[in-house]
């Protein structure tokens, strides 16, 4: 083979390739998005986008992705922080603390799309998964804020 059948040949395959891999929406394109904050951080309310839902099956939080959507490092101890999403759906949070410990919150029927966790939280990092229980996917905003209100 010459060079230049390589060239063409590449030229016709590569973007062959991306366009079946793109295609296929169920194949989950996920990678954490990794954040470090600490007490009194300047942008309050700290605003992250994502998509909830996955393939993978929980037993209490519904479907969420194979990798966490956030880490959230805390750098130092918080006296009060509180974590909340907003998405349509029935969505789920998914938090996995610094020592393993999990716990998920389930948007209800009053909360239209809306849930929270909030309280004290130590130093770590944090896994947090945006799922939905009903396997579907929507976008979402999860806000970090230091404020009570």
């Amino acid at each position: 083979m010459d060079f230049n059948f390589k060239t063409k040949l590449a030229a016709v395959i590569v973007p062959s390739i991306l366009t079946l891999a793109l295609s296929y929406p169920h194949v989950a394109w996920s990678q954490s998005q990794n954040i470090e904050i600490k007490p009194g951080f300047a942008s309050d309310p700290i605003e992250l986008r994502g998509t909830s839902g996955g393939t993978q099956s929980t037993p209490d939080c519904g479907k969420i992705a194979k990798t966490p959507n956030h880490i959230i490092n805390m750098s130092q101890d918080f006296p009060y922080l509180r974590l909340s999403v907003r998405s349509s759906g029935n969505p789920t949070l998914l938090i996995v603390e610094p020592g393993g410990r999990r716990s998920c919150i389930l948007a209800d029927s009053f909360s239209q799309g809306s849930i929270q966790s909030s309280g004290y939280w130590k130093k770590g990092p944090y896994e947090i998964s945006v799922g939905d229980r009903s396997g579907t996917s929507h976008n979402y905003t999860l806000s970090i804020t230091q404020r009570s209100k």
